[in-house]
């Protein structure tokens, strides 16, 4: 499981695809509906909120939007509808690791994205994250 704190702009089709499918899986874990990947080190910032359920449906809705910009249809309907306001923190040492990872894959999957994006420096957060100083995230695996 992959939750990108990156833009999912910078997704090529099939990256927002399965993130898309992989946060709906998260939306599972985190009402309670699934057995497995209750763990996961993905959720764990998720977990810290005050509302674990509405930050991964503001996080989806994030993930669907791009997917509109793009002229695909995610069905909205799976989100659960709450609303999430707050902010998770992000550090930038952890943006620039999945953006590392990132390029890895466009650089196999898609090379017009990759030579788009190869020199970017200043990476976007996906809008749920804000950005603090920092070395990559604890919970990562590396």
């Amino acid at each position: 499981m992959r939750l990108w704190s990156i833009h999912p702009k910078y997704l090529d089709s099939k990256g927002l695809v399965a993130l898309w499918r992989e946060g709906l899986l998260a939306q599972n874990v985190l009402l309670g509906n699934t057995r497995g990947y209750k763990n996961h080190p993905q959720l764990i910032r998720f977990k810290n909120t005050n509302n674990q359920s509405a930050a991964i449906a503001c996080y989806l809705r994030s993930v669907a939007e791009e997917a509109d910009s793009r002229g695909y249809n995610f069905n909205r309907n799976k989100i659960v509808d709450m609303i999430f306001k707050d902010k998770i923190l992000v550090t930038k040492g952890q943006l620039h690791y999945e953006f590392e990872h990132l390029l890895k894959k466009l650089k196999n999957r898609d090379q017009d994205l990759y030579r788009k994006f190869e020199n970017l420096y200043d990476v976007e957060p996906n809008p749920l994250f804000n950005v603090v100083i920092g070395d990559i995230e604890d919970w990562e695996i590396i």
